[in-house]
């Protein structure tokens, strides 16, 4: 039985894991696949403090004298003073004015003033940010705890659960996937029913799990229960606090937290999307969300314009198979508008590297009149200037077509995917 929970728990946190990291290859690529909602350290840990959940007593500064006086309010035995930038890897990184280290840690409240005229308006360059760095802002001035022991916990939705899973390890402070492909058996899984919501007996006995004693499991076991209603009052899709841990003066805390949002559910958590933080985003990206397109900007010539993340997929890599390098990563989605198509051409028409552009649209909710409407609209108003190959299927086809071929424009019709990719390829070795 219990090999087989672990074996179960080991499949959730690896597919998990798996989708954490396709993310992160697509942030390494260059950008993400989606306007991610993104908050600095701060934010999170407000949201966290608004919920009961014990973090950190902090200060958001955006001067130095700010964060001077915050960090004489705070009275602290000890200080730490963060960067906020969203990338990782702070602590070892280095700012245009010559500070090594984006985080700092003092005993003496007039040692911060000093440190922060060297964080903020400066670069600070980490091994998850550009070559020239991210301006930084802002700093958070907060209260430094020893950590006596660290734990792992995470609440997430998993789609083989059907909902909520709450997922633990008394290995804290190391990367999850390290300690459930080594140590399997370290990890624990609780499948919570959405419509009951977590029980006392799960939140103790993953307190349990994660090794607190005493007073302190059930202390650890009430923040499991914040940490979940938090979890379905912002419509998080993960709650991951690592480390979730516990100080020698017998406090559990949660000391460092990422909080994923249900972009789904921005109409009715307008407040929290509201905190987007896009100055780390690139501009082209930032301005394609703004007209509910998902953009992802790459190395080569050929502008992708499809409509599905799976065909965007498929059309950049047939693009690369036949000789070609695509330029991006642009998807339409379902419910496209004329407006969004002229705005999409606007978009890969001002990349200096697009040299060609091939349209891949499978017309199931979209209609493809929709498109070759915009289409012809964008190449007039634009003036296009390079190749365009257009390859449509699906629903109103045919009608599609015939607004394409009585346009008048140079417009290169193709007949499937293949040909589609062959024709927008040999435009561009002309």
């Amino acid at each position: 039985m219990a090999a087989s929970m672990a074996k179960q728990t080991g499949v959730v946190v690896r597919c998990w894991a798996g989708r954490r990291l396709l993310l992160s290859s697509c942030q390494g690529a260059q950008l993400t696949s989606r306007r991610w909602l993104n908050l600095q350290e701060y934010q999170s840990k407000k949201l966290m403090a608004d919920h009961g959940v014990t973090v950190q007593r902090f200060f958001v500064a955006d001067t130095a004298n700010e964060a001077l006086e915050a960090a004489k309010r705070l009275k602290a035995r000890e200080i730490v003073l963060k960067a906020q930038i969203l990338a990782g890897g702070r602590g070892k990184g280095v700012f245009t004015s010559g500070l090594k280290g984006g985080v700092h840690l003092t005993k003496n409240p007039d040692d911060i003033g000093p440190l922060t005229s060297q964080m903020i308006g400066y670069n600070l360059t980490t091994k998850q940010t550009p070559k020239e760095g991210v301006t930084v802002n802002k700093v958070m001035v907060a209260e430094a705890l020893d950590i006596s022991r660290e734990t792992y916990l995470a609440i997430l939705m998993d789609r083989a659960c059907n909902g909520p899973v709450l997922v633990g390890s008394p290995q804290g402070g190391v990367d999850i996937e390290e300690v459930a492909a080594n140590n399997p058996e370290l990890i624990f899984k609780e499948e919570i029913d959405i419509f009951e919501g977590i029980k006392d007996v799960q939140a103790l006995r993953m307190a349990d799990n994660l090794g607190f004693k005493g007073p302190l499991q059930q202390q650890a076991a009430d923040q499991i229960k914040k940490l979940y209603s938090l979890f379905l009052k912002v419509d998080a899709t993960q709650v991951e606090i690592n480390p979730f841990g516990e100080t020698p003066e017998g406090q559990v805390v949660c000391f460092d937290a990422k909080i994923n949002f249900d972009d789904n559910a921005e109409f009715r958590q307008k407040e929290i999307f509201a905190m987007d933080d896009t100055s780390e985003s690139d501009p082209i990206e930032s301005e394609a969300a703004s007209y509910d397109l998902k953009y992802i900007g790459l190395d080569g010539n050929i502008a992708c314009f499809v409509n599905g993340a799976g065909l965007a997929m498929a059309t950049c890599d047939i693009i690369d198979l036949y000789g070609g390098k695509p330029a991006n990563f642009l998807d339409l989605g379902g419910g496209v508008k004329e407006a969004q198509v002229y705005q999409a051409f606007k978009l890969l028409t001002a990349d200096p590297k697009v040299e060609a552009i091939l349209v891949n649209i499978f017309g199931g909710i979209v209609n493809c009149a929709i498109i070759a409407n915009g289409i012809t609209k964008a190449c007039r108003e634009l003036g296009l200037k390079v190749p365009l190959v257009v390859r449509l299927e699906g629903t109103n086809v045919q009608e599609a077509k015939r607004i394409l071929n009585e346009s008048g424009l140079p417009i290169s019709a193709a007949s499937d995917l293949d040909d589609a990719a062959k024709k927008a390829v040999a435009s561009v070795a002309k």
